[in-house]
């Protein structure tokens, strides 16, 4: 058994488009929790560099849509308090807490999604519907990690050279335009030369070839079978009304059913998918080491 980052890139867009599109377009805060707690273990899974920074920005952006929701909105009839002879209601702080699982673990999933469809796989996937705009998007990806690369260089040099003070905000604040105007001169100078050498190599000119060395196997079939086998129960209970949730003017979610109990289990199954196939990849690699 494979990581899941050596599947076939369509594999890897179905699987995440399902699972996405499960929390997105539904308000049931079961499913959401469930998606955030899949999310949050699968990025934890992934080797990053950033993790501590990443977990640091999310929660900040949990907890802004959790509390901006009932400062803003008043409806709901149970009130907490009074903000400003404003109520603050029940039913809409539990919005916004909802609002906030369901965005942050959609969050962590693109982020794991960003991670494992790296440029070469996402020209993989969309080559050959729209070559242009795959190829726009994969040099886009490539120029947003070279940017940043290029930023760290350039405010690293000029501080070596003792052009940027950290005195005051204002010599911060210009010390910081000068790095982003050297950066962004060099992406445009950058750009150039990669427009001038595709121009060189006759990008163009007739019809494009295609060379990968990704192929679609048993392995992918599986992982697609899996994906929709679990869809299919959580389908069957978005059509019955078994995740059916109100907010307004009291907070009410469906009497689970055997429909919504099919459901849960399954969106469970189909959520940790990838961090099974982690799992039995590392006990792999664990046992053959054990045995030289």
């Amino acid at each position: 058994m494979r990581d899941f980052k050596e599947y076939n890139p369509v594999t890897v867009f179905v699987y995440y488009a399902a699972v996405v599109a499960i929390s997105m377009f539904t308000m049931n805060p079961i499913l959401h929790i469930i998606s955030f707690v899949g999310g949050l273990l699968q990025f934890m899974m992934q080797k990053t560099d950033d993790r501590v920074r990443t977990h640091i920005w999310y929660l900040i952006l949990g907890l802004i849509l959790c509390f901006i929701r009932p400062l803003f909105s008043h409806n709901g009839a149970t009130v907490l308090f009074l903000l400003n002879d404003n109520p603050v209601t029940q039913e809409a702080f539990i919005f916004g807490l909802n609002s906030a699982v369901m965005v942050v673990g959609v969050l962590y999933l693109f982020r794991v999604f960003s991670e494992i469809m790296t440029s070469d796989r996402l020209l993989y996937l969309f080559g050959r519907v729209s070559p242009k705009t795959a190829l726009i998007l994969s040099m886009g990806l490539r120029y947003i990690p070279m940017l940043r690369h290029q930023r760290r260089i350039t405010r690293d040099a000029q501080t070596v050279l003792g052009i940027n003070k950290d005195d005051n905000a204002i010599d911060r604040m210009r010390g910081g335009l000068n790095v982003f105007s050297a950066t962004v001169s060099w992406g445009i100078e950058n750009g150039i030369i990669t427009a001038d050498s595709m121009v060189a190599r006759g990008y163009g000119e007739g019809k494009r070839s295609h060379y990968s060395t990704l192929r679609f196997k048993k392995r992918d079939t599986a992982i697609i079978m899996i994906t929709a086998l679990c869809l299919v129960p959580v389908i069957i209970a978005l059509v019955k009304g078994s995740f059916d949730t109100v907010f307004y003017p009291l907070f009410n979610i469906a009497e689970p059913d055997i429909h919504a109990y099919l459901g849960y289990i399954s969106y469970i199954i189909l959520i940790i998918v990838p961090i099974i196939l982690k799992l039995m990849e590392s006990f792999r690699w664990k046992f053959l080491m054990s045995k030289i």
